[in-house]
């Protein structure tokens, strides 16, 4: 069973929490992490791309020619798509990426980012996680105090208002609860700061 070291939010340890050997201590499969994320990032995807077939183009109803006796091919529309300024074959219309994936697996991706985590020495545990007013210097002296300098993932138990006010504004700094936890924001960022609480109520749901 993982243990690790828990500490308040100016980095003093404080006491150390185990962690459930079925949620961040899981043997991780790369190649379930990647479908989960690619399931993500394609849900994101917009899909309102579109190009006119020779059926939208406007123009092109009067037959350019006679059937027979010019000499030339014989041509029904001069929006046909072998014509300058016809139509496009076989483009692409609008459509939606997205795709699912069993439920199991999908959780099953998140306990191997969350193990991955655990393992590379970059899951922080925290006592507790909360301002009194959104100050986007708080989290910058929180980020300081664990010398951290790059991509952080602040995650709380229930929706935290201050924190993601708070945090919003500052490059690769995200704040979400543990009902939005999802294996893309995990290891899109470098360090993972999640408080007890959250934890527990992760535990609870994936075990």
């Amino acid at each position: 069973m993982p243990t690790v070291e828990v500490f308040n939010m100016t980095g003093q340890k404080v006491g150390d929490v185990q962690l459930a050997e079925n949620v961040f201590g899981v043997e991780i499969n790369e190649g379930l992490v990647h479908q989960a994320v690619v399931m993500q990032l394609a849900s994101q995807r917009l899909g309102t791309h579109a190009t006119k077939t020779r059926g939208f183009v406007r123009g092109g109803g009067r037959k350019p020619w006679r059937q027979k006796g010019t000499g030339r091919a014989r041509s029904g529309s001069t929006r046909s798509p072998i014509w300058v300024g016809g139509g496009t074959i076989f483009g692409p219309h609008p459509r939606s990426y997205a795709f699912s994936m069993p439920r199991k697996q999908r959780r099953l991706a998140i306990k191997c980012a969350l193990t991955d985590k655990v393992n590379s020495n970059d899951f922080v545990v925290l006592e507790n996680l909360d301002f009194a007013v959104p100050k986007t210097k708080d989290v910058v002296k929180l980020l300081n105090d664990f010398s951290v300098d790059n991509k952080a993932l602040f995650i709380t138990a229930d929706f935290a208002e201050n924190v993601e006010k708070s945090s919003r504004n500052i490059p690769g700094v995200k704040a979400i609860n543990s009902n939005g936890l999802n294996v893309y924001d995990i290891l899109n960022h470098n360090k993972l700061f999640i408080t007890k609480d959250a934890v527990t109520r992760i535990e609870e749901v994936l075990a």
